[in-house]
């Protein structure tokens, strides 16, 4: 008897609606095709041990199962669920074996029957929803993952004896199990655990620049010495970030859900990621990849932000793979049989040493470095890649009188509200624009199209431009990041004093980069 049964594969960060075909005839054997990985092939070893531990019986003729497409790779223990159930229908032992087509059933077997959640079942959910399932069946422990998809339900179960008698019942319902969603609409307590801005001493400018990035979606670089707080800096950013909206929530959970990173006790993220990957990583773990290709730390990073302290230390060939997904806010992974793509769109903050001591221009303590030192270890980090960067900011060292200063500053919360009210208006600019939610996003076309310049302001980027040599990307830069500046004071026009705080936010263009400014 040949029964079908359908479940679910990723690629990318995407699923693909398996069909199991399983077949049992006369004749002696079992196989498994349809290019299965070993997890898969050993499908049948766990399920022959599961169906007969719970008082079925494994067919002893021949047996074939067929995981349609067959030129897609099928990889993980997931199927082990679809098999299953797929071989007690094809045997006979099931009551209503045509129900089984209705629902995506997913999960991994223990020997015993229990079932085990298993990773991606967001993606498969949605898709699942997409293409009009009656609903899905799933580990008991992806039960809270799946139920972010509005409007499919959801039947989760511990056991295989549980899945069994809900397929053996035309009447049988679960719909204590059938959960709404919960979509997060603010962050509640979640900063309380995140350095303050009214806890960081000094560095007002600095403040300012994660402010302007915040808003406008910048790209950032800090350059200082040892302890001036460049690290509390970029861990504060996260106090001040808009949140994430339901859209943005649900593409950043499913990149999360695929790689077994959603935490168990959320359904979706509700706040942007933070990711802070050590300089020892390969340029695969950066951007993803693989014999089955996984998101990279830019993609974990999507709609967030992704911090690269001591960035000179890490590998020049790791960093340089930044360059394109930071302009397409995507990375595509070629492999022999397929190309898969991965969203990528962060904004980039690194932190860096001006020279191997940490102590070159410092205001009070001698730098033991060569000028040629000096010279390789600032060219680590090459031209085009800080032609990507937005913000270049000295960060000097905090003075006593700050550290010991009790005047308050302002908190992150008051930070944040200026910064949303800034997103606000770049969504209300952008809504017609697909893709496009921040300024840091705009291309040289929509830069134009947007962008209204004041005539003085015009002439002051015009003398900038002449005696500072920036590139046409600086020039885009600029233009960006005063826009953002003049969002933050709620303005339709860039004027002079926005391109004016925009041009010192490109020290790294200048020659006088190293005079710290107290």
């Amino acid at each position: 008897m040949l029964v079908k049964t359908k479940g679910s594969a990723i690629v990318g960060i995407d699923a693909i609606t398996i069909t199991i075909e399983v077949n049992v005839s006369m004749g002696q054997g079992y196989c498994i095709v349809g290019l299965p990985d070993n997890a898969v092939k050993e499908s049948l070893d766990r399920t022959e041990s599961a169906i007969k531990a719970n008082g079925f019986h494994m067919p002893r003729t021949k047996l074939v199962i067929n995981l349609s497409p067959a030129d897609l790779r099928k990889s993980g223990a997931a199927f082990d669920l679809p098999i299953a159930i797929g071989i007690l229908a094809a045997s006979e032992q099931l009551t209503h074996p045509s129900r089984i087509e209705q629902y995506i059933l997913m999960g991994e077997l223990g020997l015993d029957g229990m079932l085990y959640p298993i990773k991606g079942i967001l993606a498969m959910a949605m898709q699942a929803k997409e293409e009009g399932f009656a609903g899905m069946i799933i580990p008991l422990g992806n039960e809270s993952e799946a139920s972010m998809v509005e409007n499919l339900p959801i039947f989760s179960f511990s056991h295989l004896k549980e899945v069994v008698a809900f397929l053996n019942d035309a009447y049988y319902e679960k719909k204590s199990n059938s959960l709404t969603p919960i979509i997060p609409t603010s962050l509640k307590n979640e900063f309380d655990l995140l350095p303050d801005f009214a806890d960081i001493k000094g560095q007002s400018l600095c403040k300012r620049a994660l402010e302007v990035a915040s808003a406008g979606g910048h790209n950032i670089i800090m350059i200082g010495p040892p302890g001036a707080g460049k690290t509390m800096l970029s861990k504060s950013i996260v106090s001040i970030l808009p949140t994430l909206n339901k859209k943005e929530s649900l593409e950043t959970s499913k990149i999360y859900s695929i790689t077994g990173k959603i935490p168990l006790q959320d359904q979706l993220l509700k706040q942007r990621p933070f990711r802070q990957p050590h300089h020892t990583l390969s340029a695969i773990a950066m951007i993803g990849g693989g014999s089955h290709p996984q998101p990279g730390e830019i993609s974990l990073a999507h709609n967030g932000v992704l911090f690269l302290d001591e960035l000179p230390e890490f590998n020049r060939s790791v960093i340089e793979v930044l360059r394109q997904p930071m302009e397409e806010g995507m990375v595509s992974i070629a492999r022999a049989k397929m190309t898969v793509s991965f969203p990528a769109r962060f904004m980039l903050m690194a932190a860096m040493n001006p020279c191997p001591c940490g102590f070159y221009n410092h205001p009070h303590k001698e730098c033991h470095c060569s000028t040629a030192q000096i010279h390789k270890y600032l060219h680590k980090i090459s031209g085009p890649l800080l032609d990507r960067i937005d913000l270049h900011i000295e960060v000097a060292p905090v003075n006593y009188e700050a550290l010991k200063s009790t005047k308050s500053s302002e908190n992150s919360a008051t930070i944040a509200k200026r910064v949303e009210l800034a997103r606000a208006l770049q969504l209300e600019r952008f809504k017609n624009e697909r893709g496009i939610y921040t300024n840091a996003q705009m291309d040289g076309s929509l830069l134009k199209k947007y962008s209204v310049i004041s005539p003085k302001a015009e002439k002051l980027l015009e003398l900038a431009m002449e005696k500072f040599q920036f590139s046409a990307r600086a020039y885009d830069r600029i233009r960006k990041v005063s826009l953002t500046i003049a969002d933050l004071d709620q303005k339709s026009c860039i004027e002079e004093e926005h391109i004016s705080e925009a041009i010192q936010y490109r020290n790294l263009d200048r020659s006088s980069w190293g005079q710290f400014k107290n």
